[in-house]
This record gives structure tokens, sequence and C-alpha cells, in this order.
């Protein structure tokens, strides 16, 4: 009973643990996917429960398993695997109580138990299953058999491969063609922990946008102050990816200010800039440090369009033509001097994977207020509620 609820939780957690991780799902579902995300996590304190049974009767199981070293060593993995998606999990479901740093690690340690342990589970349940642990099953022996019958059992030859042992090798090897590139991938991609070099150099390479003049970076920017980033970015996104070039792309600022601004990109590459370093914290656990932004100051462009006395709020348009965000004019005036119109990252133009040429960063809050492919602002009356937030996220966004 046991194997078998254990088994449809870690069905379920996997399930929707790819659907969570996939974009393709992220723009399908909407806020379904925040519905995903409860049963993800209802799922996973749920699976705490059969732990606990089990411990109660993990004394006469043990008496049970004497002398199965290997039934022994599956049971400290399969626990270890479960309190550790548990432990991971929980600090991943309160990521603002904990904080980046602790969500961080969260996110590595139950991305590296899902690497290991569900191959491991998948194997185990495969190589447990009744039909193949049936006996009489053929077997290549060390000896050519006798075809009498009458030949005494201690007489035959024993084998040494088993139809058993072929397909129980077959299946790990399958398991480690399947998954072996993608876990090397995610493991140099963590171990290395930056975004610059060649990940960078890859998404600038692939970059769809046509943006001409490039930008040219200031002397803070190259090289950048911050160092260069560290961390990994994961590319998120709810539509297709967009790609802009000099005759679809422009910046709008509208609304309720004195004077409606907008520029084509030769006008908009020639704006002043500055330079910040700061950080990029994301919801799902992962975070990267030390950036170096070049843009305008969103206070800059707010400046220079004049913002009339009825606007209290600052309403964001991605070039994707569905995600939007807002601010309050509060927020930006008092709390967050930092929020920049980006166009440069680590002294290279943003590729649009990363949400270029122009995207938001608001270095305070949670990425999904940073917008991406940002073409408009807009100031309004009344409080918008963004993308996300219309699907379940938290209108409190603060790191």
């Amino acid at each position: 009973m046991l194997h078998a609820w254990n088994g449809w939780i870690v069905v379920a957690l996997a399930v929707t643990g790819l659907i969570l991780l996939g974009g393709f799902w992220r723009g399908l579902l909407g806020e379904g996917r925040v519905w995903i995300k409860w049963i993800h996590t209802v799922v996973g304190l749920g699976s705490l429960v059969p732990v606990i049974y089990y411990l109660l009767l993990a004394g006469k199981h043990w008496k049970q398993l004497r002398g199965k070293p290997w039934q022994r060593f599956n049971v400290f993995a399969v626990l270890a695997l479960l309190l550790g998606w548990l432990a991971s999990g929980v600090l991943l479901w309160q990521f603002k109580a904990v904080g980046p740093q602790w969500s961080n690690a969260a996110l590595t340690v139950h991305d590296l138990l899902t690497w290991i342990g569900l191959p491991y589970i998948i194997y185990h349940s495969i190589t447990r299953t009744q039909w193949l642990k049936e006996p009489n099953r053929r077997t290549v022996s060390s000896g050519r058999q006798s075809a009498s019958n009458d030949l005494h059992p201690a007489a035959m030859p024993e084998p040494f491969y088993t139809r058993r042992t072929f397909i129980r090798g077959s299946i790990a090897a399958g398991l480690a063609v399947l998954i072996g590139p993608s876990f090397l991938r995610w493991l140099g991609q963590s171990i290395g922990s930056s975004i610059g070099g060649n990940s960078l150099e890859k998404l600038i390479e692939n970059d769809s946008n046509h943006m001409v003049p490039a930008p040219q970076p200031l002397a803070a920017s190259s090289p950048p102050i911050g160092g260069g980033s560290t961390g990994q970015f994961r590319v998120y996104t709810v539509t297709p990816i967009p790609s802009f070039d000099n005759n679809n792309w422009s910046f709008t600022v509208d609304g309720l200010v004195e004077k409606k601004l907008r520029w084509t990109w030769d006008q908009f590459v020639k704006l002043k800039r500055t330079v910040q370093v700061s950080d990029f914290h994301c919801v799902t656990g992962w975070s990267v440090y030390h950036n170096t932004w070049e843009g305008i100051p969103l206070r800059t462009i707010l400046a220079e369009a004049g913002v009339k006395a009825e606007a209290k709020y600052i309403k964001f348009y991605s070039g994707d033509g569905v995600y939007t965000d807002a601010l309050s004019l509060e927020q930006v005036q008092e709390q967050m001097s930092d929020v920049l119109i980006a166009v440069m990252h680590d002294g290279k133009p943003i590729p649009s994977d990363l949400g270029g040429p122009v995207r938001l960063i608001v270095p305070a809050m949670y990425a999904y207020k940073s917008v991406k492919w940002l073409v408009r602002i807009e100031l309004i009356a009344d409080n918008h509620v963004g993308y996300w937030e219309q699907r379940g996220y938290s209108n409190d966004a603060w790191v």
C-alpha cells in the first residue's frame, strides 16, 4: 500500500513539476498554472503522511529485510528523497519568509534530487514489477545444458546472465541515455553559476532582434562594474518570444502626462543612460547576482513627460501584446529610485530571450514586475492589476 501511495505521489509531483517548468504550459494554462502550483505544493506536503505511517511500521519491516542489503538501501534512498523534496519544497513555497539565499539553495537541492531521484524511482518501479520477478525465466548459462529431462537439478550449470538482469540493465542504460545529457547540462550550469561567458554569448548569438545601431556601452559597463553577473537566468515567457527591428519597434510614454513622448530606436538609443549594479530575483527560487544594467532611470523619463496631478500609477506594456504590470508613483518616487529602463546587461545589448531590446528592471521587487520587451509606459489614475497578479500572484512583490 505504501509503495502504491508513494508511486502516485511521485507521479503527481513529476507531472505538475514539469508543467510548472515548461514554457509552453505557462502560456497555455494562464491562471491554471497557479492552481497547478498549489496542487504541486499540497501533494508535496501530503508526501509526509506515508512517510510518518511507514516510520510507525519501520521496526517490523526492518526485520523482514534482514539479509537483504539492497532492499534496506532502497528504504533509506526513498525516505531521503521524499524528505529532501519536502524540506526543499517548503523553503521554495515560503520563499518570501526565508529570502533569496535560502530559496536559491532549496531550488538547487530540489532540482538535484529530481534529477537523481526520478530516474531511480522509475527504475526501481519497473524492475520490481511482478512480471519481471516471475521465476523460470530463460537464462544464458555458463555451460551447455542437457536436453534430458532426467538431469538432476544440482548438475545444471549456474546461469550467469538472466533475462531479468538483461532487462534491468537495458532499462538503466535507456534512462542514462535519455536523461544523462540534460542532467550534465544542468550540472554544468549550476556549478558554473554564471550567465556570462558562453551562456550569455550564446543568447546574444541567437538574438532574434535586429536593432541598429547597437547601443555602445558606457565605461562603467565595459568591463561591468559589478564584475559580471553570477547565477543562471531561466527563460520564462507567457507568449512566444517576440522579435523586433527598427521598423516595428518604438517606445511611447502617454496617459496622464503633460507631454506625450515617442521615440524610434535610432532616437531612443541616443538618450543619456546611467549604470547600476543590482540583483535579480524570481519567485520560483532562482537569482542572478551582481548584474550591471545600463539604461534610462524611470524617474528621468517621468520628469521629461511631466506627470499630471491625477496620475497615481504607472502601467507598463510588453511588446508581446499580452503582458502588463504596474507600480504606484509613490513607490517609484519614495522607495525605488533605482527602477531602470534597461538597454544593456553586463556591457552587452539585452538579447530577446532576456527581454531585449528594452526591459524594465525593478531590483527591490520579484522579477514579474520587471516587464520584458518594454514598449510603452502609461500614467493612470487607478491601479492596474498585472498579468500574473490577475492569475494569483501576490500584489506584494517586495523581495
